[in-house]
């Protein structure tokens, strides 16, 4: 929103992407007031199964046809030019705002976005880089595994791994702003600056480390649950290790630290 921190960042990352010789698409989701539900009307000829609509089927068979709302094509657009996609938004409870969370709902469409062939490390935008970029109402202190909210790599898990990863995308590390409104203008001023320079080497940047796809059985056995499970080789490998994997493989072990926060651990 306009005037707002969150609209400070992105101010300041359109600039420096920019003098990087960056083309630079903004989606403002509250100016475009992007619609957050999913539904039927995200098609625009005819449901193929109207007595029982399932959405993801259905926008699939949309898109194939070229029947999905227009609002989906142009962010498809954007998202197929892109090198680099930055999420940036103000956390609410613990994740994105409801708007951003709609796009994500509507925009990431089945056989666009993912297969359940291409995901993961075989994602459909392997060759894509995203991020996300946000505020919190609480310090940094309070994010910590001994904080009261919890770990925030625990809490970056879901989105990070199960939207961004799940996609393909390589996922950098993190731009976390804690806590703004409690800090002086002066302060502030230190937060955007510090983000100016991380942008001079953004795209340079190594992802997170996610494990690779072919680490897990094939899922033959799914019916019987015990489909896409860690290959025996790998779990012997890994009971050597004082951490589990990553924030949710942990293996019932101490979360390996920073999982979620920094690239190469």
């Amino acid at each position: 929103i306009a005037g707002s921190f969150n609209a400070a960042v992105k101010d300041a990352a359109v600039d420096a992407l920019k003098k990087q010789g960056c083309n630079v698409l903004v989606s403002d989701l509250y100016e475009m007031k992007f619609k957050a539900t999913a539904t039927k009307e995200d098609i625009t000829g005819a449901v193929k199964n109207p007595e029982h609509f399932c959405y993801g089927n259905e926008t699939m068979l949309a898109w194939q046809e070229g029947q999905l709302a227009s609002d989906i094509v142009d962010e498809h657009k954007k998202l197929n030019e892109a090198d680099l996609v930055i999420f940036q938004f103000p956390m609410y409870w613990f994740s994105v705002p409801a708007i951003m969370k709609g796009w994500m709902d509507r925009v990431l469409t089945l056989g666009f976005a993912y297969t359940l062939e291409k995901r993961y490390s075989e994602g459909i935008f392997r060759d894509k880089k995203v991020m996300l970029s946000f505020t919190t109402g609480s310090h940094e202190t309070m994010f910590r595994s001994n904080g009261i909210n919890g770990d925030m790599n625990v809490t970056l898990w879901p989105i990070q791994n199960g939207v961004l990863n799940y996609c393909g995308f390589q996922v950098l590390a993190p731009q976390i702003f804690w806590a703004p409104t409690h800090l002086s203008p002066e302060a502030r001023e230190g937060l955007l600056e510090g983000w100016r320079t991380r942008l001079q080497g953004l795209l340079n940047e190594a992802p997170l480390t996610f494990p690779p796809v072919d680490i897990f059985d094939e899922g033959k056995e799914l019916s019987f649950g015990k489909g896409f499970q860690l290959k025996p080789e790998v779990r012997e490998k890994q009971a050597e290790s004082h951490f589990g994997l990553t924030v949710g493989h942990h293996l019932e072990k101490p979360l390996p630290p920073h999982n979620q926060m920094k690239a190469g651990v």
